[in-house]
């Protein structure tokens, strides 16, 4: 009998160590040890095995297991191919913070590698499958609401500009006051759209809570990890974006938002292309008149 062909190795993700960072505030003690382990000794775990690490962080191998599902990778031996590829390819150099000597050219190479490594993770994390839920969502909804909050407002806006001009029936609300208000009276035919980097936003969070209550069907775009906001989300549309001492989520998570709200409207408009089409060239007609 010839012998079964091996199964194909699953592929590395370049953002093995941001992703645990990213999730370590919402880990269990035993996760969080695995955490730790993996953090302080990335290129030992590369030759180690999963029955190794279990006894090296007293978890079992199950948890060792889950701990790599947590993170949105397939198994240890995913985690291990992509420590192996970070661990060759250092990425404390697109990581790093600004320093106060720096110069502006510096500053401006560290600033722009930061925002280009935010767009790449949040490409590893974004779930194609939740995009086309989101989709399906928004194309249902008789009116889409859509929440944000301080940094996520412009970004609210930007998606509720953007629905506009593609046909859609949207109204967006930043005020935290009507969030909850308009949030209470939505039904299930409402779709709601909210924005948050941290997922943690007391007044986003309430008003996805309130919206969901009230039947309304809840699309959340978040940054990658547990968080409380998304307890009430159909679908959850990820991001991942690391912040650092002068880069706080108000910078690269808005890059990263700005991508994930501008595939979600070309998703849209592709869905019922026709009719965004005759939108677009419509509103295009309609706003040359602010034109010289």
């Amino acid at each position: 009998m010839k012998p079964l062909p091996d199964s194909p190795s699953p592929a590395p993700v370049d953002n093995a160590l941001a992703r645990i960072n990213l999730a370590y505030s919402g880990l269990a003690k035993g996760a969080r040890r695995i955490a730790d382990y993996v953090i302080a000794q990335p290129g030992r775990i590369v030759q180690m095995s999963v029955t190794e690490l279990s006894e090296a962080t007293g978890a079992s191998e199950g948890s060792v297991i889950n701990f790599c599902r947590k993170l949105g990778l397939s198994g240890f031996q995913q985690l291990k191919l992509s420590l192996a590829q970070e661990t060759v390819r250092p990425v404390e150099f697109i990581h790093e913070d600004l320093d106060r000597d720096d110069d502006v050219d510096t500053v401006c190479r560290k600033i722009f590698h930061a925002g280009v490594q935010a767009l790449h993770d949040t490409l590893s994390v974004l779930d194609p499958g939740a995009l086309s839920q989101a989709v399906d969502i928004f194309r249902a909804a008789r009116r889409i609401e859509i929440y944000g909050i301080g940094s996520a407002a412009p970004i609210a806006e930007d998606a509720h500009y953007r629905m506009l001009r593609i046909g859609l029936d949207a109204k967006v609300v930043i005020d935290s006051h009507v969030q909850a208000i308009s949030a209470s009276r939505t039904d299930p035919e409402v779709a709601v759209l909210t924005v948050s980097h941290s997922g943690a936003t007391h007044e986003t969070v309430t008003s996805t809570r309130l919206a969901k209550a009230a039947g309304a069907r809840t699309v959340v775009i978040t940054n990658f990890a547990r968080s409380p906001i998304q307890s009430y989300a159909d679908v959850v549309l990820a991001t991942m974006a690391r912040e650092t001492l002068f880069r706080t989520e108000a910078m690269t998570s808005r890059i990263a938002q700005l991508c994930v709200v501008d595939a979600l409207i070309a998703a849209l408009a592709l869905a019922d292309y026709e009719r965004s089409t005759t939108t677009l060239k419509q509103t295009f007609e309609t706003l040359s008149i602010k034109r010289f």
